[in-house]
């Protein structure tokens, strides 16, 4: 029974070890810590940036601060609002390349378990995600040393990446259902649709009193990005989101393993 894991999980990696598409989810994500630098800049240097050109009053407006604590919070929200875009389209990628590429029915023909083989793609998702998380948040923590900016701390420090891999958590819970939505529409374009609206309204729900029990808004309403962050989610969010992690697998499984009716 391991050996059809081991080997659908063996071949996943392999696909994966040329693919140049896992550097351009690093270079995606790794413009966020960049971005955020160049704005704190802004901040604080608002004389030397009116001279180039760029715009530190608009800046000034946003409510940056140039301090370690509002650095850390904003990264924040780059990792678990970008993340959740980014994994989206990871698990696309890593799901819909077999339409895209035609390999489908030569993956559905093989002597391991579809049930498997599905795992294994999310299991190979889930390394991608936390290596490309690890690496953004690293990568962070450099750049605001770099900066210089004031208030840092080893609490600022570990908050930061805490929350951040919490988010990235709650992202990963989430993205079961972009898997069964590749595997339903048969390739890329319906999961990142599906991606776009599901941001769109999670922010919308984020704003009113469901926002803890829909999927979607609650790494908005965890980070702060439709209003100031909470401290914790309550036990009935944590419950929302294993069940749409266990209905997306199970969904997923379910529309691979009966694929030949659909071809």
């Amino acid at each position: 029974m391991m050996n059809g894991f081991s080997t659908a999980l063996s071949t996943e990696f392999l696909k994966l070890r040329r693919s140049k598409v896992t550097w351009g989810t690093f270079a995606a994500l790794s413009m966020g810590p960049l971005a955020l630098a160049l704005f704190m800049w802004i901040v604080r240097e608002p004389g030397r940036a009116a001279q180039l050109g760029l715009l530190g009053t608009k800046a000034n407006l946003s409510g940056l601060t140039a301090t370690w604590p509002s650095y850390a919070s904003f990264l924040t929200l780059v990792i678990g609002m970008g993340g959740m875009l980014v994994l989206s389209f990871i698990v696309a990628y890593i799901f819909g390349r077999e339409y895209a590429e035609g390999t489908e029915k030569n993956l559905l023909a093989l002597p391991v378990a579809r049930h498997w083989i599905v795992v294994a793609k999310f299991v190979v998702a889930a390394v991608w995600w936390v290596v490309l998380v690890l690496a953004v948040v690293t990568e962070g923590l450099i750049v605001g040393l770099a900066l210089g900016l004031p208030g840092f701390s080893a609490g600022i420090a570990m908050g930061l990446v805490g929350n951040s891999l919490l988010a990235a958590g709650i992202a990963f819970l989430l993205v079961p259902v972009v898997g069964w939505i590749t595997t339903l529409g048969r390739g890329y374009m319906p999961p990142l649709a599906f991606a776009l609206a599901a941001l769109a309204l999670g922010n919308v729900f984020g704003k009113t009193g469901w926002a803890e029990w829909f999927p979607w808004s609650i790494i908005p309403l965890l980070i702060g990005a439709v209003g100031q962050p909470v401290a914790g989610l309550p036990a009935g969010s944590y419950l929302v989101l294993a069940a749409t992690f266990a209905a997306g697998v199970a969904a997923t499984i379910a529309q691979v393993r009966w694929a030949d009716n659909a071809q």
